[in-house]
């Protein structure tokens, strides 16, 4: 890989610390938090929907996978468009499409128009968290940017302590219509706080680029890197609650929120251990971590190792996403930020797409079992690229 990875660069550990819990980024946080709610109530639920339906594990793949590939056409307009319209016009546009797709679920009565409105709903999805990211980042002192993404990323991990559990509880009593209702009016409060939120005027914001391209060459190391390890997302959240009913394991609503937990104990440390020891002091323990995890996911024999492969797996990946952002967007030119947010989100999309459908085809042929030792082998690869890279850029 030609491209270098970002430098390190030494925290001033002799500076006051700036603040970061400003009113904005508090209400960026909140809207954040009521997104992501409505989005993880849906993430375990789908699959469901597609069953009743009609559709097979293939299907299911493909359901999940047209989402996150709409998402990741939809990043690079949404990151040029957070540059030349502003951050507000995105971030609105955006939740305002994901509401109304969400909303619309309770109607559908055929997987062609699911798929359709899927494309839909992940083309809001695109547009509202590389805004969010973006926002974010332009809220957050730049001394603290890890710390910082660390909290606002924490939102979206209580978001999914209570979602996919919440999700499935409801699917179990009420109707797919009246869930999906629910998950639109949670987006509907992320709208309405959202509209408060003091943006920062377009102007003094950015500058328009003189091409228009797909990606922020600065933000490839951590955004390939981030690619391997969200991999295993797609067949985490699809598969994962059909996997345990096939082995007979009860407790997927305990892993979820186990999962979510350890995700947000590791955010409360790991952005600070990023701003004052770099990328080389968070990767290796994040991603052994998630290996380790995937194995036990792989074996199965029980729900005490289906709790700790979600304690693992949350402790590594809560530890890993804010600290691959910061990085991603930490050389970015001022002008840049929403284009690095939107090359970070987009390899996330692209390896959970690549996941959703792939371990589809591979449950169809081979079983669940094969799908988590394959996540492990692309957790990996992101290890070895990592000390190569690192290992032929020492000043890193």
């Amino acid at each position: 890989m030609s491209t270098p990875l970002v430098k390190e660069t030494p925290p001033q550990l002799s500076a006051p610390k700036a603040r970061i819990w400003t009113r904005d980024f508090t209400l960026i946080c909140m809207s954040n938090f009521f997104i992501f709610l409505g989005f993880q109530m849906t993430l375990p639920t789908i699959p469901l929907f597609v069953e009743q339906l009609g559709g097979n594990d293939q299907l299911i793949g493909l359901v999940v996978g047209i989402f996150t590939f709409s998402a990741l056409l939809a990043r690079p307009f949404a990151g040029h468009s957070l540059e030349s319209k502003g951050r507000r016009f995105v971030y609105l546009l955006g939740l305002a499409i994901f509401v109304l797709s969400v909303g619309s679920y309770g109607l559908i009565t055929s997987l062609l128009f699911l798929f359709g409105f899927r494309i839909i709903q992940g083309i809001g999805w695109g547009f509202s968290t590389t805004a969010s990211g973006t926002i974010a980042t332009d809220l957050i002192p730049a001394s603290r940017r890890g710390e910082g993404m660390g909290y606002f990323g924490l939102f979206g991990n209580l978001a999914l302590a209570f979602g996919p559990s919440l999700g499935l509880t409801l699917a179990g009593t009420i109707s797919f219509t009246k869930l999906f209702s629910i998950c639109a009016i949670l987006g509907l409060v992320a709208l309405i706080l959202s509209s408060r939120i003091h943006y920062k005027k377009r102007e003094t914001v950015q500058k328009h680029t003189q091409k228009w391209d797909f990606y922020e060459k600065t933000a490839l190391p951590p955004s390939i890197l981030l690619f391997f390890i969200t991999v295993p997302f797609g067949g985490m959240a699809a598969f994962l609650p059909l996997y345990t009913v096939q082995k007979g394991i009860p407790g997927i609503e305990v892993y979820f929120l186990i999962f979510a937990i350890a995700l947000m104990v590791s955010r409360t440390f790991a952005g600070r251990i990023y701003d004052t020891k770099g990328h080389r002091a968070v990767f290796g323990p994040g991603s052994l971590s998630i290996a380790l995890a995937l194995v036990l996911l792989a074996w199965l024999p029980s729900s005490l190792v289906l709790y700790v492969a979600a304690f693992l797996y949350g402790l590594g990946f809560g530890a890993l996403q804010p600290a691959l952002q910061a990085w991603a967007v930490q050389s970015a030119p001022g002008n840049r930020k929403g284009m690095a947010n939107a090359t970070f989100f987009s390899s996330f999309d692209l390896g959970v797409g690549i996941g959703a459908i792939s371990f589809g085809q591979l449950a169809y042929f081979f079983g669940y079992q094969s799908i988590y030792i394959t996540s492990a082998l692309s957790v990996l690869i992101s290890i070895l690229l990592y000390f190569t890279w690192i290992g032929k850029n020492k000043s890193a």
